[in-house]
C-alpha cells in the first residue's frame, strides 16, 4: 500500500525581524521524518526548515567551492605535475598489506 504525501498547513506567525514569505511544501515519508527528528529536538517546525535550508546552502556552497579549486588545479599544468610526483612519492612509501 502507497502513502501519499499529505499537505501540511501551518499558522503564520511574523515579527519584525523576519522575512514574509511564506513556503507551502508536501512532505514524502523521508522529509517528514527529518522534519519530525528537527522538531522533536526542540526546534519549531519554521525553524526546522529554516535551518534545515540555510545547511542545505552551506554544503551546497562548500562543496561548489571544493570543486571550483579542484579544477583551478587541474588546469595548472605544473600543479598536475606536482600532484603526480607526490602520488609516485607515496606509492613508493606503500607497505604491502599483510596476508
Amino acid at each position: 500500500m502507497t502513502s501519499h504525501p499529505q499537505p501540511v498547513y501551518h499558522d503564520v506567525c511574523h515579527t519584525s525581524d523576519m522575512a514574509s514569505r511564506m513556503v507551502r511544501a508536501r512532505l514524502d515519508d523521508d522529509s517528514a521524518a527529518a522534519l519530525r527528528m528537527l522538531v522533536g529536538s526542540g526546534l519549531t517546525e519554521s525553524e526546522a526548515v529554516r535551518t534545515a535550508l540555510i545547511e542545505a546552502m552551506a554544503r551546497r556552497t562548500s562543496d561548489d567551492g571544493v570543486r571550483a579549486a579542484c579544477e583551478r588545479l587541474m588546469a595548472d599544468p605544473a600543479e598536475v605535475a606536482r600532484m603526480q610526483r607526490l602520488n609516485d612519492e607515496l606509492e613508493d612509501e606503500t607497505v604491502p598489506w599483510p596476508d
